[in-house]
């Protein structure tokens, strides 16, 4: 179940990056809707990946944690932001997905 925990608390990390992003040139109300909803976002994830290190190993839930906040935001980027997806940009993700797994693989 703490697995679970922290994919939902890497995916509201995506979240706040998301927000971070969409935040950039906003004034007024909207800004502040944007800064909002990032704050929201990073208490949950924190929230949840408290919950999550209560019986997983803090290196490893960490690490996949922000993993899937890397691989997340980058993703998130490309389809969402047009941002370039390049070969090396590809296999740097792709080896970061590998790692992740691997770790969840070899953990306790």
């Amino acid at each position: 179940m703490n697995w679970i925990l922290l994919v939902i608390a890497g995916l509201f990390e995506v979240g706040f990056t998301f927000c971070l992003e969409k935040v950039k040139g906003q004034t007024g109300m909207a800004m502040v809707g944007w800064y909002s909803a990032f704050a929201i976002c990073l208490v949950i994830s924190m929230l949840l990946m408290m919950k999550a290190i209560q019986t997983l190993p803090i290196g490893t839930a960490y690490a996949v944690w922000t993993g899937i906040g890397a691989v997340g935001s980058v993703i998130m980027g490309i389809v969402v932001f047009n941002e370039p997806a390049t070969f090396w940009r590809l296999f740097f993700i792709t080896t970061l997905i590998s790692s992740i797994i691997g770790l969840k693989l070899v953990s306790h």
